[in-house]
């Protein structure tokens, strides 16, 4: 009953938006984008923190008016950050967190826009890669974790903003390309032809890239770094299809294919196999 209700107000929604783009294009197009970025799930509230972000230090930093929160367990001088996806925040690291922390490293989480405790009403990678920056140039990790659309906001930082003090980088569950995930919101909500040329638009106009040049298999090539992107066949959030596209350019990059891991690629046997590529002897190979 409940998958009916939901299948129900997507296509209402859908049939408001396509008729709204023969009225007023401008407005659908912002409202479609809205639906589209708006997250409805992780957020968390201070006098709720689940227990392992209440054992961090927290800081709270402002950029370009918007508030974003980190969360810090010490250690010693290497940093590690961590990057977490759509609809979860920092908490989601709660069972890899005590494989990095054998190495005695300090690692950082943080709240992605409009998630957690981080503020605002929308979520996009570029906005995001602007956090991990922030972050990136105060502390100086060695390492980058991410989880999902953060492992996409990880590619396109790195290979945007070219950090150096980023020696090796972990992807898991990550999509490739946004030009698949727009098709794959388009058909949720039976969004017309009209709605498909509106959205490129607004996408061009708004972050001045089209759909098909903002993609991981894109952004790989660009790396230099050494890595490893780890993907389950059982997914059903992000194709097996997507981490192959960012295998497949990205030279410097192990591939590890899991299987019963779903999306939450939460396991102790592929945190060792990660912790062994983080601190152990470099096992990266080059395709």
């Amino acid at each position: 009953m409940r998958k009916i209700k939901k299948f129900l107000l997507a296509k209402s929604i859908g049939i408001y938006i396509n008729t709204l783009s023969y009225i007023n294009p401008g407005k659908a197009a912002l409202l479609a984008y809205r639906i589209f970025s708006e997250p409805r799930d992780g957020r968390l509230l201070k006098e709720q923190l689940p227990d392992i972000l209440k054992q961090a230090e927290t800081k709270t930093y402002i950029h370009d008016n918007q508030q974003f929160q980190t969360y810090t367990w010490r250690g010693n001088d290497n940093v590690i950050l961590l990057v977490h996806g759509w609809e979860s925040n920092a908490s989601r690291w709660e069972r890899m967190l005590p494989y990095l922390q054998k190495s005695g490293s300090t690692i950082i989480a943080i709240d992605a826009p409009a998630h957690g405790l981080s503020g605002g009403t929308e979520f996009n990678i570029p906005q995001y890669a602007k956090f991990i920056d922030i972050i990136v140039r105060e502390t100086q990790p060695i390492f980058l974790i991410g989880h999902s659309l953060g492992g996409a906001a990880c590619v396109y930082y790195q290979s945007a903003y070219q950090h150096p003090s980023i020696a090796k980088m972990i992807l898991l569950g990550a999509p490739s390309d946004l030009k698949i995930l727009i098709q794959n919101y388009i058909a949720l909500l039976s969004l017309n032809n009209r709605m498909v040329l509106l959205l490129e638009n607004y996408f061009i106009e708004r972050f001045k890239f089209k759909l098909e040049d903002f993609s991981g298999k894109i952004f790989g090539g660009k790396l230099k770094l050494s890595g490893i992107i780890a993907h389950d066949i059982d997914d059903e959030v992000v194709s097996l299809e997507e981490a192959r596209k960012i295998s497949g350019s990205w030279k410097h990059a192990q591939f590890i294919e899991t299987k019963g891991l779903g999306h939450s690629m939460h396991d102790e046997k592929l945190y060792k196999q990660l912790s062994d590529f983080l601190f152990g002897a470099d096992t990266t190979s080059t395709k």
